[in-house]
This record gives structure tokens, sequence and C-alpha cells, in this order.
């Protein structure tokens, strides 16, 4: 019997190029970092970042990337060594799914170090107009939102005002919260701000999509409602 072949160059590059893909089709965490790496680094180029703000951002995605496969190698190898339920298996899990939170944790520090500047530089001028606009103007928003909300699910017939159909009332008033955040933040802390608001508004969305309440487009459309709607008041009536 003839020994194995040991894999050529290409055929170890073809395998690694395998990992990579089953780890984009069966890992949602996986798709969610890809998306957010891409955005990362088309923002890098729009704002003309440095060569070493570049070099930051690469290292910290490719980091974050790294420790999510390591983590999905982690679960598999687990998941066929044990049949039943194993505290030391599940701390292991755990700390494989440590390692990605702090690897996430990093870059996002390191992107708000990198971006906070340059963002809030190319908007201010824009929220300074929109910062006079008075404080009525948050509550006439969400009105609006929720009257668009019941408008379009009376048209379609489907779901409540704020469960099911399209669009999402959920995803409407929290993506309305956080342009509303934004133009009323002090300028010293706006962009902070709008940061926060912005991720809670992506988590109500998710909550939202995986509870099964509503399917992905819905929740789109409600938010690009709410965030449409926030942005014509201000801009209208400021």
């Amino acid at each position: 019997m003839s020994a194995r072949r040991s894999p050529s160059l290409l055929d170890s590059f073809n395998y690694a190029t395998e990992g990579i893909i089953h780890v984009l089709r069966t890992q949602r965490n996986m798709r969610i970092h890809f998306a957010v790496a891409f955005v990362v680094i088309v923002l890098a180029l729009i704002i003309n970042v440095t060569k070493l703000e570049l070099i930051a951002l690469l290292i910290s995605i490719t980091f974050v990337l790294i420790a999510e496969m390591i983590n999905t190698a982690i679960e598999g190898a687990i998941d066929i060594a044990t049949t039943s339920f194993d505290p030391m298996a599940k701390l292991a899990k755990d700390i494989a799914a440590g390692a990605v939170l702090l690897a996430s944790v990093n870059a996002l520090a390191i992107g708000y170090l990198v971006f906070a500047g340059k963002v809030a530089d190319r908007s201010s001028d824009l929220l300074d107009r929109l910062r006079e606009a008075p404080a009525e103007l948050t509550l006439v928003v969400l009105v609006l939102v929720v009257i668009s909300v019941i408008a379009v699910k009376a048209f379609t017939g489907r779901g409540t005002p704020f469960r099911g159909g399209i669009p999402s009332g959920h995803a409407a008033v929290a993506f309305a919260c956080w342009i509303a955040a934004t133009y009323v933040a002090g300028a010293s802390h706006r962009f902070l701000v709008s940061s926060l608001a912005l991720i809670m508004a992506l988590l109500v969305a998710q909550t939202r999509v995986e509870s099964g309440v509503h399917s992905a487009i819905e929740v789109a459309s409600g938010g690009l409602l709410g965030a449409l709607a926030a942005l014509i008041v201000f801009q209208v009536f400021s």
C-alpha cells in the first residue's frame, strides 16, 4: 500500500479557502464581521485615512476574523468529541467566544480612534445647522413615524402597529431616535452619542429578526422609514 501523498501547496491553499467559505456559509457572526469589515475599508478609503491608520484597521479586522474562525473550529471539534454535556467543554467554548469578544472590542476601539475625528469634522457643518432645531421636533418625528408605520401596515394589511408586517415599527422608532439623538447632542460628544444610539438601534432591529417577529427586509424598511422621516423633518423645519 502506497503512502498517502502530502498535499501540495495549491491543495493547502484550496483547503484553507474552503475553510473560510464554510465558516461564511454556516456562521452568522462571520458574515456580520465580513460585512462590517467591508464597510470599514470602504469608509477608510472615502475619508482618506493615513497609511498607519489603515494598517491598524486591517490588523484589527484580521484579528477579529481569525478569532471567529478559531472559535468555530473549537466548537466543531468539541461537538464531535463529546455527545453529552461536559462542563469543561462548555468552558472551552466560552473561552473561545471570549477571545472573539476581546478581538471585537479592540476593533471597535481602534475604529473609533481612527474615524471619530475625521467623521465628526466632515459632518460638523451639517449638524451645526440642524443643532438649532427645537426639541419639539423630536416628538414630532416620533409621532410621524408611528403614523407612517400604521398607515403602511394598514395599506398592506399585514401585522399590527408594533408586531409583524412591513415595516417594523420598533426599528422605525429606534432609527428615528438615532437621528434625533445625533442632531440634539452637543458638539463635543456628538459622534459618541450618535454611535451609541446607532448601536442601540441596530440591536433593536436584530432582536426583532431573531425573535421571528419580523424578517430582515421588514426591519430594514422600518429602519429606513424612521431615519428618512427624521431627516426630512429636521431638514424642513430646522
